[in-house]
């Protein structure tokens, strides 16, 4: 299953996990994303401001490896990367997803970036099959 963050991403989630039954989550960004390079300045584009301060909130947890990148597409493209990262991090500490985990529930969350030039698919080696890969303050107790 491939997942594209919009507002009904957690509804799909939880058809796919509890209805399906699926053993594979995918989030996949993209090299050039329009919304990270906007995160990346402080120009204001309108209402859309709100959604992309959640990713500046990423910029600021990752600025210190962030900001020692000279190049600044280097910089871009790694802050897709972290920015995907995150994004499995986030869904893996939803209650559908650690629900499934709790019930025993073989499922895996993958990151991947994919290169709108090239056409490839970069493997960010981010899997996460259980709570137990989180940090403590994440793992609900059902």
């Amino acid at each position: 299953m491939i997942v594209h963050s919009d507002m009904n991403m957690l509804s799909v989630l939880d058809y796919a996990v509890n209805a399906l039954k699926i053993k594979h989550v995918i989030v996949c960004g993209h090299y050039g994303c329009g919304g990270i390079k906007a995160a990346m300045n402080n120009t204001s584009i309108g209402i859309i401001d709100n959604w992309i301060r959640h990713i500046k909130d990423i910029y600021r947890l990752h600025q210190q490896e962030l900001n020692l990148i000279k190049d600044e597409t280097e910089r871009f493209n790694r802050f897709v990367e972290v920015n995907v990262i995150e994004q499995v991090y986030d869904l893996a500490k939803t209650s559908i997803v650690q629900s499934a985990w709790k019930q025993g529930q073989e499922l895996t969350l993958h990151g991947w970036v994919y290169g709108l030039n090239s056409g490839f698919v970069t493997d960010l080696d981010v899997n996460i099959s259980s709570n137990s890969e989180l940090d403590d303050v994440y793992q609900l107790k059902f």
